[in-house]
């Protein structure tokens, strides 16, 4: 296996598509148990990082992720913005240097310290009905080389099963049971991008 920094553009160009063709769905899992405007929020974000990745090619691995990071920061209300922000931040430091990412356990190492940035930022666990709970799941079918869009996806349903323990959703205790957490819905999108380049 072998991510080029074309790879990685590519990656979250696709991205970048499918949250313009699912913010309207990803808004309306957020309206019974948040505000209404994840899709919305995230499809600032990514048009935001277009503007950015246009004004000024990133070079290397590094700099597309920070690229990306900037936009979710500057350009993303809510939670969201700074929780994806603060992952391709950590994601940021931890490709420094690297001219591709060109291993199973490099990638793993680099997720893995996007989800660190995720829970150091919103305190959130396993289980706790949030984006956590597909980060968690991939970087585990990563360590053992398993990750497929069957185990993406079935992260983000089993979120419908929760009871919301952080977040907006936290407050309808509950209430939120049924419902898909639409920050676990967004990231199982970028995974499943992913896929193609593994």
């Amino acid at each position: 296996m072998e991510l080029t920094v074309k790879d990685i553009q590519a990656w979250l160009n696709d991205y970048t598509k499918l949250i313009e063709e699912n913010k309207d769905e990803l808004s309306l899992l957020d309206t019974p148990i948040g505000d209404g405007d994840h899709g919305n929020n995230m499809a600032r974000g990514v048009g935001a990082y277009q503007e950015a990745f246009a004004k000024q090619l990133p070079t290397t691995i590094s700099d597309t992720f920070k690229t990306l990071s900037m936009a979710m920061i500057s350009k993303v209300g809510g939670a969201s913005g700074p929780l994806y922000g603060t992952a391709f931040m950590n994601m940021t430091k931890t490709t420094k240097g690297m001219e591709t990412i060109d291993s199973i356990e490099s990638l793993t190492e680099i997720v893995k310290q996007g989800l660190a940035g995720i829970q150091m930022r919103g305190k959130a666990e396993p289980g706790d009905k949030t984006m956590v709970d597909v980060w968690s799941a991939v970087v585990t079918a990563l360590e053992n080389n398993q990750l497929n869009e069957e185990k993406i996806m079935a992260a983000k349903e089993a979120t419908k099963d929760l009871v919301a323990k952080k977040g907006r959703a936290s407050y309808l205790g509950e209430r939120a049971i049924g419902h898909i957490d639409p920050g676990a819905a967004s990231s199982a999108l970028l995974f499943a991008c992913l896929l193609n380049y593994l």
